[in-house]
């Protein structure tokens, strides 16, 4: 498996209202956009800093895999995401090498991407997403 680039890095928050004064007032990072991504329940906001992005990751009521991290382990750095150009080879690739994807197939994400996520368990404790861009229609 190829990775093009590091996408982003995922922190989790209990609230982005409380957090984005730190990340966007104090340190500067420009919100590139803030995004209800209603499949997965979470709103994130995304913050550009020249070279990757910082996705802060609200969990929405009903949303689990976000509000049990925040449960356990508090606010912070949840996710690293890697840029693929084929999400469903990189996936087979990873697989047949002993790697186990979190979802049996890949889902939709922020900004329209596909992603899917390994398990922390087959990468030393961190969870990695892996995302691809989706061309949209007509392009």
């Amino acid at each position: 498996m190829k990775a093009l680039r590091l996408d982003h890095i995922g922190v989790a928050v209990q609230s982005l209202e409380s957090v984005l004064p730190v990340w966007r007032d104090l340190l500067g990072l420009p919100v590139e956009e803030i995004e209800e991504v209603p499949e997965v329940k979470v709103r994130v906001a995304k913050l550009s800093t020249g070279n990757t992005t910082i996705e802060l990751v609200e969990p929405l009521p009903g949303e689990e895999a976000t509000r049990r991290f925040l449960d356990k382990r508090g606010e912070g750095i949840h996710h690293i995401c890697l840029e693929v150009a084929d999400l469903a080879a990189a996936t087979a690739e990873l697989v047949a090498r002993g790697m186990k994807p979190v979802l049996a197939t890949p889902r939709a994400g922020a900004g329209g991407r596909l992603v899917n996520f390994l398990s922390p368990k087959d990468a030393h404790g961190v969870l990695i997403e892996l995302s691809q861009r989706v061309a949209a229609a007509g392009t």
